[in-house]
């Protein structure tokens, strides 16, 4: 159905008596009315004044262009774009674009650039530039990359998708700046590809975090004697070594990937007195050297590593057992010994050098814990099912090993 136009034609007599034909309305509150010599003129322009009332309507306006009716309508979505009070012209964004933008050489995909990434971090995990823990952690993060953005290609990933990427599931501060750090070095390695022009993780926010964290969690020399004296007893006292080390050495005790997984027996030299952590057994991979402390030395001649290996079989579900019964957390152990340290020999710095920590660190967390009195407890705790090969050598007499009390 036609619209009716507001303006009319209609024929009109002038007064010299000539015929002529009126067009007549309204536009933009001002009355119309135009005479011409033929109907064809007259709706030539009524059709003229129907486009400037539509023009008053809608801010549409006619011009004459070279442009595609494609090009115009990218035009005025770029206009949109920049809003009713853009900072510069669309010409001078457009002249920045043609300045600094470059297609990708290669367009990847992510699938296989992921493939081809993982491959070169294997590779860095087995010359031992990065750990067992840091690899698996890439891996997890970019098999949930592939997952979110099936098909893509790296360069179609842009800085509004990737920012709901690393906040997917309300992580924490530390996990959202954990997953932004592994992105930006995967589009680190897809730039030098020239699989993208830029990185867009440099867009995505990194979060400052406040640490607040507070005295270190840690056992008392009693709990301490009473976990000894259960792993002498259970499991014909295969799991001595491990405690032993992680409770009076400090040594990290993950089962999976951490430092005693990787201690070799032959870098525990009873002989004089040293444990060597090699930069690829330390977390922070750098060497220390941990001294061992008499009572630690005699449980580890009660129970010689040649018959009571560090590492038993299912050593991971009988620790887990251990851990349940006596609540421990990861690091308890590895704080206790730092803690107690701290309190016998009252130097910040030689802890940080055995536990392989910074004082400030060591200042922060573990200063104050544990009274002397306590500490010595501690160090004085022996085995007892097992006879000690060699007595150890104290380096002050000290109050005698605490009673065991049963767990």
């Amino acid at each position: 159905m036609q619209t009716k136009s507001k303006f009319v034609i209609s024929e009109f007599t002038n007064p010299s008596g000539e015929i002529v034909f009126r067009v007549s309305g309204w536009l933009d509150g001002k009355r119309v009315r135009k005479n011409f010599l033929t109907r064809t003129e007259a709706v030539a322009e009524r059709q003229v004044l129907e486009l400037q009332l539509i023009q008053g309507e809608t801010g549409i306006r006619t011009t004459i262009t070279r442009l595609s009716e494609g090009q115009l309508q990218d035009a005025e979505a770029a206009f949109r774009r920049l809003g009713e009070n853009p900072n510069q012209s669309l010409l001078f964004y457009l002249e920045y674009a043609l300045a600094n933008y470059r297609v990708p050489e290669r367009e990847q995909l992510l699938n296989t650039a992921v493939k081809e990434y993982l491959v070169t971090k294997q590779r860095e995990r087995e010359r031992g530039l990065i750990s067992i823990a840091q690899t698996s952690s890439i891996k997890k993060e970019l098999v949930h990359l592939q997952a979110r953005f099936q098909c893509c290609k790296v360069a179609d990933l842009k800085v509004p998708a990737l920012i709901a990427f690393c906040e997917r599931g309300k992580p924490s501060l530390k996990t959202y700046n954990n997953r932004r750090g592994i992105l930006s070095t995967f589009f680190k390695f897809a730039f030098q590809k020239d699989w993208v022009v830029a990185n867009p993780i440099e867009k995505v926010p990194y979060h400052r975090i406040a640490h607040r964290r507070g005295s270190a969690k840690t056992l008392s020399a009693t709990e301490s004697a009473n976990l000894m004296s259960f792993v002498e007893t259970h499991e014909g006292g295969r799991l001595v070594p491990f405690f032993a080390l992680c409770l009076f050495a400090g040594i990290r005790p993950c089962v999976r990937n951490g430092e005693i997984f990787k201690l070799k027996r032959e870098q525990i030299n009873l002989d004089t007195g040293v444990i060597h952590i090699e930069p690829d057994v330390s977390k922070v991979r750098m060497k220390r050297n941990v001294t061992i402390q008499p009572n630690l030395a005699a449980w580890l001649r009660a129970y010689p590593l040649k018959q009571f290996p560090l590492i038993p079989p299912n050593l991971q579900h009988l620790r887990a057992a251990v851990a349940k019964k006596f609540d421990l957390t990861h690091d308890v152990m590895r704080h206790t010994f730092i803690s107690m340290f701290v309190a016998k020999f009252r130097s910040m710095g030689e802890a940080a050098l055995q536990a392989g920590n910074s004082e400030s660190i060591i200042r922060k967390h573990y200063l104050d814990l544990k009274s002397p009195a306590e500490a010595e407890q501690f160090f004085s705790i022996l085995p007892q099912c097992m006879a000690i090969a060699t007595e150890p050598k104290n380096d002050a007499e000290g109050p005698a090993p605490i009673p065991f009390v049963a767990a």
